[in-house]
């Protein structure tokens, strides 16, 4: 009796459906679906967004995943601007760069000449001059005041740790413009000052191969000047670019993070979206940057100087850039026998420990508090701020 039921169940179940045969012999199979290529094409859009999406809609996912990231709302928040500004004051050095590069020649014989004729003679030459000069000393500024403050609320923290490398990286690279721009104008605070930074090697074991490389011989000449300027428009811009782009990668994918004890005592205000609501404050800000560009470009212009004359004596208080003050300073203040490896020891150990900061704090990275490393990091700041206070006392602006 079972087994007549389970054939009369079988037989009232639905027969299976044998593939249609072609008339060739063939099997004619199912047509497969495939996703649409372009999911925003049935979007309603004016004629010129639709000719836009057609074209540029593999942007839309990116757009897309933008629009879900946050950006936490606290008392600290306004830090996280820094950033944003030091990248548009780069943004303003590579245009105003490029415009330079134009009527500048980067050789000895001529660098001054062109530097006075973009100044004087060129169309709003000296307004561009200008704002690349200024440029240049708020965009370290601002990489400075965002690596401290990404310190002291200790951004570098599991999982953290790259975007705290890379962004050192780029602090360093910074320096490095400003150290390399230095010289192009070919005058006489610019050869000297050039003169006496490359100098400070010598005293490490092998610095004498390192001051030629800098120099490109023994001397600072007119090779000096065309290796700076090569270092300076090549090979540091492609070397930010290639690390600027990782650093913004890794913060779009691990996202902001907010000081310790923050979430979990309820001192976080909410959440703001990345895109559009905090890259327009963002926005906000970068058009105040460049109004106080423009007011001390005007208002404080940096002077021509005299033409380079290698035979000339140096002229008294010759000194680097004011964010190579401290490390200036440390150095004079070490000027006994030995004391200048001593001082570069020191500077380099130090370079090393902020490096190594994620790897050393790892209280912070079990998200607990970590005094002895803000202690640490107001060391570091008060050393910077009280030598390079002393250097402006001595020495002036």
């Amino acid at each position: 009796m079972a087994e007549n039921n389970q054939n009369a169940m079988a037989g009232s179940a639905p027969a299976k459906q044998k593939p249609a045969v072609s008339k060739g012999g063939g099997v004619n199979k199912p047509p497969v679906e495939r996703a649409d290529p372009n999911p925003y094409n049935r979007s309603r859009l004016s004629d010129i967004g639709a000719w836009l999406q057609d074209r540029f809609y593999v942007v839309m996912p990116v757009i897309d995943y933008l629009k879900k990231k946050e950006v936490p709302k606290h008392r600290l928040s306004f830090w996280y601007y820094f950033g944003g500004l030091g990248l548009f004051f780069f943004m303003v050095q590579i245009i105003t760069g490029l415009l330079l590069m134009q009527y500048y020649k980067p050789t000895s014989a001529e660098a001054y000449a062109s530097f006075v004729f973009i100044q004087r003679e060129v169309s709003y030459g000296w307004l561009v001059r200008q704002i690349h000069a200024w440029s240049a000393n708020l965009m370290v500024l601002m990489v400075f005041v965002h690596m401290f403050s990404s310190f002291f609320m200790k951004s570098y923290r599991k999982p953290r740790e790259l975007m705290w490398l890379t962004g050192s990286v780029l602090f360093v690279l910074t320096l490095g413009f400003g150290f390399t721009g230095y010289l192009l104008p070919w005058n006489e605070i610019a050869f000297f000052a050039t003169q006496v930074g490359t100098e400070v090697p010598k005293v490490m074991p092998g610095g004498a191969f390192i001051v030629n490389i800098l120099r490109g011989g023994e001397e600072v000449t007119g090779e000096t000047l065309t290796r700076m300027f090569s270092v300076h428009v090549v090979l540091l811009p492609g070397l930010l670019l290639l690390l600027l782009s990782a650093h913004l990668l890794l913060v779009q994918i691990l996202g902001t993070s907010a000081p310790i004890g923050y979430k979990e005592t309820g001192r976080i205000k909410g959440y703001e979206k990345f895109f559009p609501t905090f890259l327009a404050k963002d926005a906000i800000g970068w058009l105040i940057g460049f109004g106080l560009i423009l007011y001390l470009a005007v208002v404080l212009p940096g002077p021509i100087g005299l033409e380079a004359n290698p035979l000339s004596p140096a002229p008294d208080g010759i000194k680097p850039e004011w964010y190579f003050w401290a490390q200036f300073l440390l150095l004079k203040d070490f000027s006994f026998e030995g004391g200048e490896l001593l001082a570069i020891v020191l500077i380099t150990l130090g370079a090393v420990i902020w490096f190594m900061v994620p790897f050393l704090d790892r209280k912070a990275s079990r998200e607990e508090k970590s005094p002895i490393f803000t202690i640490i990091g107001l060391l570091y700041l008060a050393g910077l701020v009280i030598n390079t206070w002393r250097v402006f006392a001595t020495y002036g602006w």
